[in-house]
Protein backbone atom coordinates (compact mmCIF):
# COMPACT_ATOMS: atom_id res chain seq x y z
CA UNK A 1 0.00 0.00 0.00
CA UNK A 2 1.32 3.26 -1.13
CA UNK A 3 1.83 6.19 1.70
CA UNK A 4 -1.04 8.16 0.16
CA UNK A 5 -3.34 5.24 0.06
CA UNK A 6 -2.26 4.06 3.88
CA UNK A 7 -3.01 7.93 4.95
CA UNK A 8 -6.02 7.90 3.37
CA UNK A 9 -7.24 4.93 5.26
CA UNK A 10 -5.92 6.05 8.83
CA UNK A 11 -7.92 8.99 8.02
CA UNK A 12 -10.86 7.12 7.20
CA UNK A 13 -10.71 4.51 10.34
CA UNK A 14 -10.23 7.94 12.69
CA UNK A 15 -13.29 9.53 11.44
CA UNK A 16 -15.38 6.39 12.04
CA UNK A 17 -14.12 6.14 15.89
CA UNK A 18 -14.90 10.25 16.02
CA UNK A 19 -18.26 8.91 14.71
CA UNK A 20 -18.89 6.63 17.15
CA UNK A 21 -17.67 8.28 19.82
CA UNK A 22 -20.00 10.93 19.60
CA UNK A 23 -23.12 9.02 18.26
CA UNK A 24 -23.07 9.68 14.63
CA UNK A 25 -21.77 6.39 13.25
CA UNK A 26 -23.95 5.25 10.41
CA UNK A 27 -23.03 2.52 7.83
CA UNK A 28 -24.31 3.91 4.86
CA UNK A 29 -21.84 6.62 5.27
CA UNK A 30 -19.42 3.59 4.62
CA UNK A 31 -19.11 0.81 1.88
CA UNK A 32 -16.96 -1.83 1.41
CA UNK A 33 -15.96 -1.77 -1.94
CA UNK A 34 -13.86 1.10 -1.00
CA UNK A 35 -12.59 -0.26 2.16
CA UNK A 36 -9.89 -2.47 3.06
CA UNK A 37 -10.37 -5.57 4.78
CA UNK A 38 -9.39 -4.35 8.40
CA UNK A 39 -11.98 -1.25 7.50
CA UNK A 40 -14.63 -3.34 6.99
CA UNK A 41 -14.27 -5.52 10.60
CA UNK A 42 -13.86 -2.04 12.02
CA UNK A 43 -17.30 -1.01 10.53
CA UNK A 44 -19.09 -3.78 11.57
CA UNK A 45 -17.87 -3.44 15.13
CA UNK A 46 -19.03 -0.02 15.40
CA UNK A 47 -22.26 -0.75 13.94
CA UNK A 48 -22.57 -3.52 16.58
CA UNK A 49 -21.15 -1.16 19.34
CA UNK A 50 -23.72 1.71 17.56
CA UNK A 51 -26.40 -0.44 17.94
CA UNK A 52 -25.76 -1.96 21.42
CA UNK A 53 -25.89 2.07 22.23
CA UNK A 54 -29.06 2.57 21.00
CA UNK A 55 -30.36 -0.35 23.04
CA UNK A 56 -29.19 0.76 26.22
CA UNK A 57 -30.93 4.16 25.62
CA UNK A 58 -33.54 2.62 24.77
CA UNK A 59 -33.50 0.54 27.85
CA UNK A 60 -33.08 3.88 30.03
CA UNK A 61 -36.12 5.27 28.00
CA UNK A 62 -38.59 2.29 28.73
CA UNK A 63 -37.63 2.05 32.96
CA UNK A 64 -37.72 6.10 33.11
CA UNK A 65 -41.41 5.55 31.81
CA UNK A 66 -41.99 3.05 33.64
CA UNK A 67 -40.89 3.98 37.10
CA UNK A 68 -43.09 7.59 36.19
CA UNK A 69 -46.16 5.41 35.37
CA UNK A 70 -45.88 3.72 38.93
CA UNK A 71 -45.63 7.05 40.95
CA UNK A 72 -48.49 8.63 39.04
CA UNK A 73 -50.63 5.74 39.65
CA UNK A 74 -49.71 4.71 42.86
CA UNK A 75 -50.17 8.69 44.47
CA UNK A 76 -54.19 8.28 44.78
CA UNK A 77 -54.23 4.94 46.50
CA UNK A 78 -51.30 6.00 48.93
CA UNK A 79 -53.22 9.43 49.55
CA UNK A 80 -55.95 7.53 50.40
CA UNK A 81 -54.38 4.88 52.77
CA UNK A 82 -52.59 7.65 55.11
CA UNK A 83 -56.22 9.53 54.84
CA UNK A 84 -57.90 6.38 56.37
CA UNK A 85 -55.15 5.48 58.57
CA UNK A 86 -55.17 8.52 60.00
CA UNK A 87 -59.11 8.50 60.52
CA UNK A 88 -58.61 5.34 62.00
CA UNK A 89 -56.22 6.85 64.26
CA UNK A 90 -58.23 9.38 65.42
CA UNK A 91 -60.53 6.88 66.76
CA UNK A 92 -61.59 5.38 70.10
CA UNK A 93 -59.79 1.97 69.30
CA UNK A 94 -58.50 -0.81 71.26
CA UNK A 95 -54.73 -0.82 72.17
CA UNK A 96 -53.84 -2.87 69.24
CA UNK A 97 -56.34 -1.80 66.74
CA UNK A 98 -54.27 1.51 67.19
CA UNK A 99 -51.24 -0.19 67.16
CA UNK A 100 -52.03 -1.64 63.47
CA UNK A 101 -53.43 1.76 62.38
CA UNK A 102 -50.20 3.24 63.19
CA UNK A 103 -48.15 0.61 61.12
CA UNK A 104 -50.48 1.23 58.46
CA UNK A 105 -49.46 4.67 58.32
CA UNK A 106 -45.90 4.39 58.75
CA UNK A 107 -45.89 1.40 56.06
CA UNK A 108 -47.92 4.10 53.68
CA UNK A 109 -44.66 6.58 54.48
CA UNK A 110 -42.30 4.36 53.84
CA UNK A 111 -43.72 3.19 50.63
CA UNK A 112 -44.21 6.58 49.63
CA UNK A 113 -40.60 7.63 50.79
CA UNK A 114 -38.93 4.58 48.44
CA UNK A 115 -41.22 5.14 45.10
CA UNK A 116 -40.23 9.00 45.50
CA UNK A 117 -36.65 7.26 45.50
CA UNK A 118 -36.91 5.30 43.07
CA UNK A 119 -38.19 8.30 40.73
CA UNK A 120 -34.93 10.27 41.77
CA UNK A 121 -32.53 7.20 41.28
CA UNK A 122 -33.78 6.95 37.78
CA UNK A 123 -34.17 10.14 36.32
CA UNK A 124 -30.27 10.86 37.70
CA UNK A 125 -29.26 7.85 36.06
CA UNK A 126 -30.67 8.68 32.89
CA UNK A 127 -30.01 12.40 32.74
CA UNK A 128 -33.23 13.53 33.26
CA UNK A 129 -32.56 15.62 36.39
CA UNK A 130 -29.41 17.82 35.61
CA UNK A 131 -27.05 19.02 38.29
CA UNK A 132 -26.38 22.79 37.90
CA UNK A 133 -23.52 23.82 40.04
CA UNK A 134 -23.47 27.49 40.87
CA UNK A 135 -20.76 29.01 42.99
CA UNK A 136 -22.67 29.88 46.65
CA UNK A 137 -21.71 30.36 50.21
CA UNK A 138 -21.30 27.09 52.03
CA UNK A 139 -22.78 28.82 55.07
CA UNK A 140 -26.26 28.86 53.36
CA UNK A 141 -25.95 25.54 52.56
CA UNK A 142 -25.27 24.09 56.00
CA UNK A 143 -28.44 26.37 57.02
CA UNK A 144 -30.82 24.73 54.09
CA UNK A 145 -29.76 20.96 55.50
CA UNK A 146 -29.92 22.01 59.68
CA UNK A 147 -33.65 23.55 59.17
CA UNK A 148 -34.80 19.84 57.43
CA UNK A 149 -32.97 17.89 60.57
CA UNK A 150 -33.21 19.25 63.31
CA UNK A 151 -37.05 18.32 63.93
CA UNK A 152 -36.03 14.33 63.84
CA UNK A 153 -32.79 15.61 65.77
CA UNK A 154 -34.94 17.55 68.27
CA UNK A 155 -37.35 14.21 68.57
CA UNK A 156 -34.38 11.70 69.09
CA UNK A 157 -32.38 14.20 71.48
CA UNK A 158 -29.62 14.60 69.75
CA UNK A 159 -28.03 17.56 68.87
CA UNK A 160 -26.35 19.30 65.78
CA UNK A 161 -23.24 21.31 66.16
CA UNK A 162 -22.24 23.32 63.11
CA UNK A 163 -18.30 24.89 63.99
CA UNK A 164 -18.04 27.04 60.69
CA UNK A 165 -18.78 30.37 60.08
CA UNK A 166 -16.84 31.34 57.47
CA UNK A 167 -17.83 33.63 53.85
CA UNK A 168 -16.17 30.49 51.55
CA UNK A 169 -17.98 29.20 48.56
CA UNK A 170 -17.90 26.16 46.75
CA UNK A 171 -19.99 24.90 43.61
CA UNK A 172 -23.12 23.15 44.01
CA UNK A 173 -26.58 22.92 42.63
CA UNK A 174 -28.69 24.38 45.66
CA UNK A 175 -31.69 22.05 45.96
CA UNK A 176 -29.88 18.78 44.93
CA UNK A 177 -26.64 19.31 47.03
CA UNK A 178 -28.96 20.00 49.91
CA UNK A 179 -30.32 16.72 49.45
CA UNK A 180 -27.17 15.38 48.86
CA UNK A 181 -25.91 16.02 52.68
CA UNK A 182 -29.12 16.09 54.31
CA UNK A 183 -29.21 12.51 53.68
CA UNK A 184 -25.76 12.03 55.11
CA UNK A 185 -26.88 13.62 58.35
CA UNK A 186 -30.33 12.15 58.49
CA UNK A 187 -28.37 8.81 58.68
CA UNK A 188 -26.38 10.22 61.46
CA UNK A 189 -29.36 11.11 63.70
CA UNK A 190 -31.59 7.88 63.23
CA UNK A 191 -27.92 5.64 63.89
CA UNK A 192 -26.60 7.64 67.14
CA UNK A 193 -28.00 7.40 70.76
CA UNK A 194 -29.85 9.77 72.86
CA UNK A 195 -28.37 12.47 74.20
CA UNK A 196 -25.29 12.29 71.46
CA UNK A 197 -24.35 14.78 69.09
CA UNK A 198 -23.12 15.46 65.49
CA UNK A 199 -20.73 17.54 64.45
CA UNK A 200 -20.30 19.85 61.05
CA UNK A 201 -17.16 21.31 59.80
CA UNK A 202 -15.81 22.61 56.93
CA UNK A 203 -12.47 22.49 55.58
CA UNK A 204 -11.28 24.83 52.59
CA UNK A 205 -8.45 23.25 50.21
CA UNK A 206 -7.13 25.20 46.90
CA UNK A 207 -10.01 22.92 44.72
CA UNK A 208 -12.25 21.53 46.85
CA UNK A 209 -14.36 22.75 49.63
CA UNK A 210 -14.66 19.88 52.20
CA UNK A 211 -17.97 19.56 54.38
CA UNK A 212 -17.51 16.82 57.30
CA UNK A 213 -20.40 15.35 59.24
CA UNK A 214 -19.31 13.06 62.15
CA UNK A 215 -21.87 11.16 64.46
CA UNK A 216 -21.20 9.57 67.64
CA UNK A 217 -23.44 6.17 66.11
CA UNK A 218 -23.21 2.55 65.10
CA UNK A 219 -20.29 3.11 62.84
CA UNK A 220 -19.71 1.08 59.90
CA UNK A 221 -17.56 -2.17 59.83
CA UNK A 222 -14.81 -2.85 57.52
CA UNK A 223 -16.34 -5.19 55.86
CA UNK A 224 -19.33 -3.27 55.16
CA UNK A 225 -17.72 -0.18 54.00
CA UNK A 226 -17.46 -1.10 50.30
CA UNK A 227 -21.49 -1.91 50.28
CA UNK A 228 -22.79 1.32 51.83
CA UNK A 229 -23.68 3.57 48.80
CA UNK A 230 -25.15 0.66 46.74
CA UNK A 231 -28.96 1.37 45.75
CA UNK A 232 -30.96 -0.64 48.76
CA UNK A 233 -28.38 -1.74 51.11
CA UNK A 234 -29.13 -1.36 54.80
CA UNK A 235 -26.52 -2.93 57.36
CA UNK A 236 -28.24 -6.11 59.06
CA UNK A 237 -28.16 -4.21 62.43
CA UNK A 238 -30.55 -1.75 61.75
CA UNK A 239 -33.01 -3.74 59.52
CA UNK A 240 -35.63 -2.47 62.20
CA UNK A 241 -35.28 0.90 61.86
CA UNK A 242 -36.85 3.56 59.30
CA UNK A 243 -35.59 3.55 55.14
CA UNK A 244 -34.94 1.88 51.99
CA UNK A 245 -31.37 1.97 51.59
CA UNK A 246 -31.10 4.95 49.08
CA UNK A 247 -29.99 7.45 50.64
CA UNK A 248 -26.25 7.38 50.42
CA UNK A 249 -26.80 5.78 46.79
CA UNK A 250 -28.26 9.29 45.98
CA UNK A 251 -26.01 11.02 47.80
CA UNK A 252 -23.27 9.82 46.17
CA UNK A 253 -24.52 9.86 42.34
CA UNK A 254 -25.37 13.92 43.28
CA UNK A 255 -22.37 14.71 44.43
CA UNK A 256 -20.51 13.15 41.81
CA UNK A 257 -22.37 14.78 39.00
CA UNK A 258 -21.64 18.25 40.46
CA UNK A 259 -18.22 17.88 40.18
CA UNK A 260 -17.12 16.33 43.78
CA UNK A 261 -16.94 12.99 45.93
CA UNK A 262 -17.84 11.68 49.61
CA UNK A 263 -15.29 9.75 51.87
CA UNK A 264 -16.10 7.63 54.77
CA UNK A 265 -13.66 7.28 58.48
CA UNK A 266 -15.37 5.04 60.56
CA UNK A 267 -14.87 2.87 63.58
CA UNK A 268 -17.86 0.07 64.29
CA UNK A 269 -19.39 1.24 67.78
CA UNK A 270 -17.57 4.10 67.60
CA UNK A 271 -18.92 6.56 65.07
CA UNK A 272 -18.44 7.75 61.25
CA UNK A 273 -17.06 10.83 59.50
CA UNK A 274 -18.43 11.34 56.04
CA UNK A 275 -16.40 14.00 54.31
CA UNK A 276 -18.30 15.91 51.27
CA UNK A 277 -16.00 16.89 48.90
CA UNK A 278 -17.58 20.19 46.62
CA UNK A 279 -15.33 21.90 44.08
CA UNK A 280 -14.60 25.52 44.05
CA UNK A 281 -14.25 25.28 40.98
CA UNK A 282 -16.26 24.44 37.09
CA UNK A 283 -13.08 21.97 36.42
CA UNK A 284 -11.59 20.63 39.70
CA UNK A 285 -9.33 18.32 37.33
Amino acid sequence: MRFGDRKYSYERLNRMIDDAMTGEFKEGDYTEEELSKLEVKWMRFLKASSLSRENIEKDKRVMQELVSDISHQTKTPLANMKLYSELLMEQELDRESSMLAERIYEQSNRLEFLIQSLVKMSRLETGTIQVETTSAPVKALLHDVLLLAESKAAHRKTGIVIEYDGEDCARYDKKWTVEAIYNILDNAVKYSPENSQITIWVTVYEMFVRVSVMDQGIGISEAEMAQIFTRFYRSPRVQQAEGVGVGLYLSREIISKGGGYIKVDSTEGVGSIFHVYLARKSDPA
